[in-house]
């Protein structure tokens, strides 16, 4: 008799809820019935009687995101279709009398009982100190190397690819965006190149192979930090690449490049030491040197709100994205000249894309390696951020960076010798 109670309550909420709603999945409740949608690949399926009142009873983009993470709900078929529908319930104007009936039916739902562990990132320490990115790098990249394996191409690139086509193999994109650097950075033999941020180590190893470069990583994962050591050493590369556990701010700054490189890192630098990040990039660059700055941003009147508590809580800690015209007029106060600034929004809206297909295929193995909740949360954070690109709400650039105090660039006049 209550089971029965609790799912009339549930339908009569969804019902009120959703009344006028434009994206609507189908709704499953845990006895198999059905609130059809307008959108009926996709189910959301409420695993139990307090499902609802977890999520909508303070409800906000946090309290959604851990019903799914948590397994008070699961999404089946295309995951895509959960962001209209969650950006249209958050938009939507309900009148006080029906506010009053939502709550009214959430209060009468059972709260959860059921325990979970929880996987959210608990740092300490002063933000953006050493120790507290050291733990934050750790929170995110640790995960799992065989986790990363999955889902990434051959030479574990986690950053946007670049396309030619949308029928590009990830393998084949990602390919592309690393021979695209080596000739945004015209590199030749002998060259030393740093690389900030490394990943995995397969651009340093990319560029030392086919461009005969002196390649230098660093990164604070001490599992990419493995890999990478031990693909040089299967690759053979000892003499010409190297990895190290480093943080940016110890780099020795006795030492030059010719050229730098850095993907998918700024993001963890944060506003208030962009300034610092830039300075020790320009004093270890030699003179006529380029730097090319690959990172994510943000829409410039995004800038300064709160950030996704869900990103911050469960994905990347302390991250900090900045628009692009706050990049560019820092690069410039340190001294860098810029040359060229791209964006490649699409393109990493479509390698999120292209990682989601795969995690998906791969989602046992996933859980085995990483766990589900882990699964969860990237699977859930992949998805967002690919709707976010693809909205406009942020955005990816590469930023090419020249140290040139006299004037000369020493650049070719076209850009001619960069494409594929």
């Amino acid at each position: 008799m209550e089971n029965e109670k609790f799912l009339s309550i549930s339908r009569d909420f969804l019902e009120l809820l959703l009344d006028g709603v434009h994206n609507k999945p189908t709704f499953v409740l845990w006895d198999g019935s059905k609130i059809l949608g307008n959108k009926r690949e996709t189910e959301i399926l409420i695993n139990y009687p307090w499902s609802l009142r977890e999520m909508f009873l303070n409800p906000s983009e946090l309290s959604m995101a851990e019903a799914y993470i948590y397994g008070d709900i699961d999404i089946k078929g295309n995951i895509y279709d959960v962001f209209p529908l969650a950006n249209e319930l958050i938009e939507k104007k309900f009148g006080v009398k029906n506010k009053v009936k939502l709550f009214t039916l959430l209060k009468k739902l059972p709260s959860r009982k059921i325990s979970y562990e929880k996987c959210f990132a608990n740092l300490s320490g002063k933000k953006h100190s050493k120790d507290r990115d050291a733990s934050a790098i750790s929170y995110h990249y640790d995960v799992s190397n065989d986790f990363f394996r999955l889902f990434l191409d051959k030479n574990m690139q986690y950053s946007c690819a670049y396309f030619e086509s949308e029928d590009d193999s990830i393998d084949v994109a990602q390919e592309k965006k690393m021979e695209y650097i080596c000739r945004k950075l015209s590199l030749t033999p002998g060259e030393k190149l740093l690389d900030i941020g490394a990943g995995w180590g397969g651009l340093i190893i990319y560029a030392a192979k086919n461009y005969g470069v002196i390649a230098r990583g660093i990164t604070l994962s001490k599992r990419q930090y493995e890999y990478a050591r031990n693909w040089i050493k299967k690759e053979g590369l000892e003499e010409k690449c190297s990895m190290e556990l480093l943080d940016y701010r110890d780099i020795d700054g006795k030492e030059k490049f010719d050229k730098i490189v850095s993907v998918g890192m700024f993001e963890h630098v944060g506003r208030e030491n962009y300034e610092k990040y830039l300075k020790i990039a320009y004093n270890i660059l030699k003179e006529g040197g380029l730097f090319l700055n690959h990172g994510i941003s943000i829409r410039a009147d995004l800038f300064g709100k709160s950030r996704s508590s869900f990103s911050e809580k469960y994905v990347f800690p302390d991250g900090e994205l900045l628009p692009i015209y706050f990049t560019t007029k820092i690069s410039e106060m340190v001294g860098f000249e810029i040359r060229d600034v791209e964006c490649l929004r699409e393109h990493y809206s479509l390698t999120l894309r292209k990682w989601v297909s795969r995690l998906e295929k791969n989602r046992e193995k996933a859980i085995e390696f990483a766990g589900e909740k882990r699964y969860r949360i990237w699977r859930l954070y992949m998805a967002g951020s690919a709707e976010q690109f693809k909205n406009r709400e942020i955005g990816v650039y590469q930023t090419l960076l020249l140290k040139d105090k006299n004037g000369m660039g020493n650049l070719p006049l076209s850009r001619r010798s960069w494409y594929l």
